[in-house]
């Protein structure tokens, strides 16, 4: 079965200031290593080059050629398969958007969810709990002591 994560997997296997920095990267090398198929999403990587970068987000940020690299090496895999929005997001999006009430920060959440919907995607592995808020989707904490399924409004 496939899977997707979220932006704060990848910036926690950056920062080593984190303290599931270990963990994240070793998540990541289990990703590169399959044979499971795991989705990236464009948001996902935008984000990422995003706050990575950012000196006022991280005391060290990385280089944006490292996390261009970060992203390369994640685009490189052969378990990797990207997903974007096709001719028919705009109706997922709103759709979603009718029981959800997007707005601020919960805008590319359901962005990220809509395209995870839209390509029958339901495992999204993330420490963000505001993504239990929809049905569709089976979130996971891949830090958490087990990697027990977490129900949505769990």
């Amino acid at each position: 079965m496939s899977f997707a994560f979220d932006t704060n997997i990848l910036l926690y296997a950056s920062n080593t200031e984190s303290d599931v920095h270990d963990a994240a990267k070793d998540y990541l090398r289990k990703c590169l290593a399959g044979p499971q198929p795991f989705h990236l999403l464009w948001p996902v990587v935008m984000g990422y080059l995003r706050i990575a970068t950012h000196p006022n987000i991280f005391r060290n940020p990385i280089s944006p050629a490292q996390a261009k690299e970060n992203v390369e090496t994640l685009l490189l895999s052969p378990f990797c398969r990207l997903i974007s929005e096709n001719a028919h997001f705009w109706e997922v999006y709103a759709d979603l958007s009718q029981n959800h009430h997007p707005r601020g920060n919960l805008v590319p959440d359901t962005h990220i969810a809509a395209l995870l919907l839209a390509h029958g995607v339901r495992t999204f592995h993330t420490r963000d709990r505001d993504f239990r808020r929809f049905d569709h989707l089976e979130v996971t904490d891949p830090f958490a002591p087990t990697m027990r399924k977490k129900s949505p409004r769990q």
